[in-house]
Order: C-alpha cells, then sequence, then structure tokens
C-alpha cells in the first residue's frame, strides 16, 4: 500500500534542514504517533536518535541521506517518495541493553543499536575481566576497550577496531577487543545472540573505565552486563535491492 500519512523528521544540519523544509511543503507533515512511516532525513547517527526516540511507536522508518556515511540510511530525492515507500523492503533490528553499575553503586540501563562499547577513562590501560552466561572467559583482558556489537552495528566502531562484519540475518553477536595488550593477538569471539556477556573493571579506581551505548556515556563502571532484547524490534525501510544485507557483504568488498 502507498502510505499517505508521512512524519518527517531531520538532522540539524542546514542541508538536512532545507530538505524538510522542501519534503513537508510537497507531501505534508503528519504527527508521529499518527503517522504511517516516518521519514528521517540527516545521516546515521540521526537515524539512531530517531530510532531510539521512536522505539514505542512501532512504526517503520524509512531514512534519506542528508549527512556523511549514510549507511542505514537510502538517497535523497525529492521526486517519487510515496511510491518508494510503497515498494520498500523492511528488516528488523533488535538492540542491546546494557546495565552498567558505576563505583557510586549507580546502575544505568541504555539501549544501543550498534554496540556496546567500554573504554579506558585515563592514561592507564584498561584490565576487564570476560563472562559469558555466568562462565569466566577471560580472567584478564589489558586493553583500550573492549566492545560488543550487533549485526547492524558491525560495520561501525567494531568494524574499524578489526572486528568482523556480520550477515544482517546472522543469530550472533560480536566481542571484539579495542587496541589489545595482552593477550595481545585476541581479537575477539563470535557468540549467540542469546548470550549475555558480563565485564568486570579490574582495579576501577586506578583504571577508569567508561561505557558507552550508541554515544550515551557513564563513567566509572565497575561492571557492565549486555544482552539482546528481542523484544523491542526497530523497523527499518530500504529501496529494492539496496537493504542492509547487500550493503553489509558490499563493505566487505571494498
Amino acid at each position: 500500500m502507498t502510505p499517505q500519512r508521512i512524519g518527517f523528521v531531520a538532522s540539524p544540519a542546514p542541508v538536512a534542514q532545507e530538505a524538510l523544509v522542501a519534503m513537508e511543503a510537497r507531501y505534508g507533515q503528519c504527527p508521529l504517533p499518527e503517522a504511517e512511516v516516518i521519514v528521517a532525513l540527516g545521516g546515521d547517527g540521526f537515524m539512531l536518535q530517531t530510532l531510539h526516540e521512536t522505539q514505542s511507536l512501532d512504526i517503520p522508518v524509512y531514512g534519506m541521506n542528508r549527512g556523511t556515511v549514510g549507511f542505514l540510511m537510502n538517497g535523497y530525492a525529492g521526486d517519487g517518495l510515496r511510491e518508494r515507500l510503497a515498494e520498500a523492503e523492511e528488516e528488523i533490528l533488535n538492540p542491546l541493553v546494557m546495565t552498567a553499575v558505576t563505583e557510586a553503586g549507580e546502575v544505568f540501563h541504555r539501549i544501543a543499536i550498534n554496540e556496546v562499547s567500554l573504554l579506558r577513562a585515563g592514561p592507564q590501560a584498561a584490565w576487564l575481566k570476560i563472562s559469558v552466561d555466568g562462565k569466566v572467559r577471560m580472567e584478564e583482558l589489558v586493553c583500550d576497550g573492549a566492545l560488543v556489537c550487533t549485526p547492524a552495528g558491525s560495520t561501525a566502531y567494531n568494524y574499524s577496531a578489526h572486528g568482523p562484519i556480520l550477515p544482517i540475518g546472522a543469530d550472533v553477536l560480536a566481542l571484539t577487543a579495542i587496541a589489545p595488550f595482552r593477550p595481545r593477538r585476541w581479537r575477539g569471539a563470535l557468540l549467540p545472540k542469546t548470550a549475555t556477556v558480563r565485564f568486570d573493571v579490574i582495579d576501577a579506581r586506578k583504571r577508569p573505565v567508561m561505557a558507552d551505548a550508541d554515544g550515551r556515556s557513564v563513567r566509572d563502571v565497575v561492571s557492565v552486563e549486555v544482552r539482546s532484547e528481542p523484544a523491542i524490534r526497530h523497523r527499518l525501510l530500504f529501496d529494492p535491492g539496496h537493504g542492509l544485507e547487500e550493503r553489509l557483504i558490499r563493505e566487505q568488498f571494498v
């Protein structure tokens, strides 16, 4: 069906705001809770922001690139939007849930569509103990950090840290070390999507660590648990032949 009620959102970037004005003039503007589809104008960062802010609406989001990389976006064009939306293919993404405990005993819960990362927050390397489903798998990882990512996030920070690109349909998560010092050659592991990963920070006061979920940080953590959340479904729309599966494959040949 061709959607009639479209809700537009845009990043603050001038090029995105210009596109917003043009799209609203041409297609109208529907309040997001009443929309059949949300069109996000911006880059990947704005798409992640939009998905977080609208996850309770259960409305598909179609991105149009008015940013830089645009991995999660479709190409921008003013013509034929309703037809493109009618033909678009839907991808379902399940995010990660992070539970972080700080040295002060505070507990923070965060949702991450791309990855949860732990990063040293001082001049010294982080010391991390890693457990999977309650079993200690690595007593001590000395590193700049480590991350757990979804398939959708595997081409982002994970890839720059030499982690693997995951097919979008794979029921796995990637656990990747960031600049590991000991074990020096350890680059991480592939884990079942159902796994719960726990990081315990060793000597947290001397070697402070921050946890980050899609850009939202918690400082001075002593433990972090990460798991996939199948109850949350982010619905992304892509032009036929340009979905995440194709993009993930293409990224491995450039």
